[in-house]
């Protein structure tokens, strides 16, 4: 199966779409974590073969989205969320699934509270319920010595497409992800940004963007006022985010559902896309 590649315009935004299944089958909308391609292509397969609709998206400042200075954005975390909630009323116009991956993931936590009329559902993988920077005292921060190797690497040129793909590949192995697969993701990525100008190549590679975001006020405080059938996906070896940060989410949202992933570490890996596909088949 392949994916419909496609724009689409919501709040005021364009933003890069790959579609997948019926377009009249129940809509499941994935979170960038910041491209589309966070999301694995054997997950938005399987959620397809399984009777949904799959739309994953890049955010802002990343892939086919509006790109203008990811170093300077100006719009916001809530910002992001409302292209979430005008995305899933266009593309379906009732409510829909969503899911976020990463910082998408924190995205995803503020669109349903911010619009709980949009989302029929809400998955929420490898993340966290507070902002980039310091966590709050009883979460876990990234592993420090993972972090050390990880700044150890020099960034690449960013205008050489193997290059960034060996960098991409170093991170995923120091990560614990297959490197192998983070190199291909990474140049498949690298095709599909627009220019080569090293702050654009940083936003759709690392995320960058989400830095220099405003993510004020915080929303951790409000989990408990989400009301939708919850899925809290992490992998048990994350130590970019350790899986306690997944365990307060759970606890926090009422009703929650965990699935720890015990061989995974940031990336959802091809042989766990059945797993997790099921577990959000079964939300709805």
């Amino acid at each position: 199966m392949t994916g419909h590649t496609t724009t689409v315009t919501a709040n005021g935004v364009t933003s890069g779409v790959e579609s997948f299944g019926a377009d009249d089958a129940p809509l499941v909308l994935l979170v960038g974590g910041t491209t589309m391609l966070s999301w694995p292509d054997a997950l938005c397969e399987r959620l397809a073969d399984g009777g949904r609709r799959v739309v994953r998206y890049d955010l802002r400042d990343s892939g086919a989205s509006t790109t203008r200075d990811p170093e300077a954005p100006a719009y916001t975390l809530r910002d992001l969320a409302a292209d979430a909630a005008a995305l899933a009323d266009v593309l379906g116009g009732r409510p829909a699934h969503l899911a976020g991956i990463g910082v998408g993931g924190m995205v995803a936590q503020v669109a349903v509270l911010d619009h709980p009329d949009a989302f029929s559902a809400l998955t929420l993988v490898g993340t966290r319920a507070v902002a980039p920077g310091p966590p709050d005292d009883d979460l876990p921060d990234h592993d420090q010595a993972t972090m050390g190797r990880l700044f150890a690497h020099a960034m690449p040129d960013w205008s050489d497409r193997e290059a960034v793909a060996d960098f991409a590949a170093a991170g995923a192995e120091i990560l614990g992800d297959d490197p192998v697969a983070a190199r291909e993701v990474a140049a498949r990525i690298w095709d599909r940004t627009p220019g080569t100008a090293p702050a654009v190549q940083m936003a759709n590679q690392l995320g960058m963007v989400f830095s220099r975001l405003d993510c004020a006020p915080r929303w951790r405080e409000r989990l408990p006022e989400i009301k939708l059938p919850t899925l809290v996906v992490h992998g048990r070896r994350d130590r970019f985010f350790p899986v306690a940060n997944a365990e307060a989410i759970a606890r926090e949202i009422p009703g929650a559902r965990l699935l720890v992933l015990e061989e995974a570490a940031t990336a959802i890996s091809d042989t766990a896309a059945g797993t997790v596909t099921e577990a959000m088949l079964r939300l709805g």
